[in-house]
């Protein structure tokens, strides 16, 4: 079948990880510029799956024809334009031939698959024909800088603001949670996804030991496919019982989640791709046995805040989003081979098969190709990134026509993006297609939320935060009050919150006070 020349497709992925050696001074080890360079050279080896051969190899030909370097925003270095720099360390900016645009995106796990989308609609329309997109994060190096007082702190590449251009943003750049949120202890991830897990329970019925079983099964998978990934952070295989028991090792963040529960930032990990035109990989000599098809995608948030959410263990966004990429490519969730879904918390894994369909237990498919962010890696914002670097691997070698599908998340299961890629290209001639629901989202039902509440309300959902040693912190309540508005409430009485870790505290009733502080019946 002939191809239009302007059908993106995936040439090259790059994966990089740089695992602990206490051997190696901090200031030794590759800062996130490098990681992010490695991933795209490494991306243009990958072209051919050979070291590329001088600056004639298709890789480095199709990198010096780039027209958009976009880099995933890190999160423990701040730069003004970081694509400039990869442009400079690539030979864009000396070489005098730099790429027209340089983008930076908003906070977000979704962005890598939300880039991809961005870039193969570019590519269709013949705005772009070659496309970098590259993230990294180096919280080891950071975090072990900082806690030894005899390390001078690392110095990491910076930019003056008086001569680097601003980079051409990408993605919606807004707080993930309302003021109201905040104050009650919303401030963090590790804050937020146990809300959505203890929910789940709520409405699936289970006891907190069934629950909790559930939860170690799932990570436990997850970590076996971590032992077989070379890329990963840690590559031990653990069972359901290591994943959820607290120890000295694994203590108690926020419940349900001890420490092996949730995404590990902690790691020095970087990954790219270059997704080009036909005509452009054609051209720069890429055999044809190393593309990957993107087929179709769609984006959409979910109600922006927690508060506004109806069902907190839902997502009507991925329902949509998942229902919109199959049909764009005449597909149905059992056509789907492997899997990448967002994996920060087990809660997300959970949500996201339910919605698109997805059995949780499937030992044929497992719902991640890296082992997720707790043991593949957590990079911040970058995750999604290693998730298509797998799934580029995993197509390339599956039988031909095999379609896969990646998904990823930004903030408290907000952001949603979902891909759909193929080892031979689109039926009929079709080139990639997407579609945006958020207008479908926006038309369902929002909750109240009343953030003046006092008096009686019933419990929704609930997490009990942990201090370091173990010690149980404080509560967050999400509440709905006698109007079914939702209210939230936190709860410091230490017997009371050390009993919500061992009887169910959902459907319990109390009197919420001033200023949010709650007491059960």
């Amino acid at each position: 079948m002939a191809l239009d020349p302007r059908t993106p497709v995936v040439v090259g992925v790059g994966q990089i990880t740089v695992r602990p050696d206490s051997d190696v001074d901090p200031a030794e080890r590759p800062e996130p510029l490098d990681l992010m360079v490695s991933a795209l050279r490494r991306a243009a080896e990958d072209c051919t799956g050979a070291a590329e051969d001088g600056a004639a190899g298709p890789g480095n030909v199709l990198i010096r024809r780039a027209d958009s370097i976009r880099v995933v925003a890190p999160l423990g270095w701040r730069s003004i334009n970081p694509a400039l720099l990869v442009a400079k360390r690539l030979g864009f900016v000396e070489g005098g031939w730099p790429p027209a645009e340089l983008m930076l995106s908003a906070i977000g796990g979704n962005t890598p698959q939300a880039m991809m989308h961005d870039a193969c609609r570019s590519i269709t329309r013949g705005d772009l024909s070659v496309v970098l997109v590259t993230g990294a994060e180096a919280f080891y190096t950071r975090g072990r800088s900082r806690r030894d007082p005899s390390m001078p702190p690392v110095a990491w590449a910076s930019q003056s603001a008086e001569d680097t251009p601003e980079p051409t943003p990408f993605g919606a750049d807004r707080p993930g949670a309302t003021d109201l949120e905040m104050s009650r202890g919303i401030i963090l991830p590790i804050h937020a996804y146990p809300l959505i897990e203890n929910a789940r329970r709520g409405v699936e019925g289970w006891t907190l030991a069934e629950h909790a079983a559930r939860i170690g099964a799932l990570w436990s998978r997850f970590s076996e496919v971590a032992a077989d990934n070379p890329y990963a952070w840690s590559r031990q295989a653990r069972t359901a019982e290591e994943v959820i028991t607290p120890t000295a090792d694994n203590r108690m963040i926020s419940f349900p989640y001890p420490k092996l529960c949730t995404a590990n930032m902690t790691v020095d990990q970087g990954a790219g791709y270059i997704v080009c035109s036909v005509e452009a990989a054609r051209a720069a000599g890429v055999p044809e046995d190393r593309w990957v098809f993107p087929l179709s995608g769609a984006d959409a948030n979910d109600h922006w805040f927690l508060s506004h959410r109806p069902e907190l263990h839902r997502s009507p966004a991925i329902r949509l989003a998942g229902q919109a990429a199959l049909e764009l490519a005449g597909l149905g969730i059992d056509d789907i081979g492997p899997i990448d879904l967002y994996s920060c918390f087990p809660a997300v894994v959970q949500m996201a098969a339910m919605e698109l369909g997805l059995p949780i237990n499937d030992p044929a498919r497992p719902l991640t190709l890296t082992g997720g962010l707790t043991f593949g890696g957590g990079p911040g914002n970058n995750y999604t990134s290693h998730g298509i670097a797998q799934m580029v691997g995993a197509l390339r070698t599956a039988d031909s026509g095999t379609v896969g599908m990646v998904t990823g998340l930004g903030w408290y299961a907000t952001k949603h993006s979902i891909g759909l890629y193929s080892s031979r290209p689109p039926t009929g001639g079709i080139e990639f297609a997407w579609r945006d629901v958020q207008s479908a989202v926006n038309a369902l039902p929002q909750c109240q939320v009343d953030s003046s509440a006092t008096g009686p309300v019933r419990v929704e959902t609930y997490t009990v935060t942990f201090d370091r040693d173990g010690i149980p912190e404080r509560g967050i309540v999400a509440c709905r009050t006698s109007e079914d508005h939702r209210a939230w409430g936190n709860i410091d009485e230490a017997d009371t919150l050390a009993s919500l870790c061992v009887e169910e505290g959902i459907g319990r009733v109390g009197e919420l006070g001033e200023g949010g502080a709650l007491t059960l019946s």
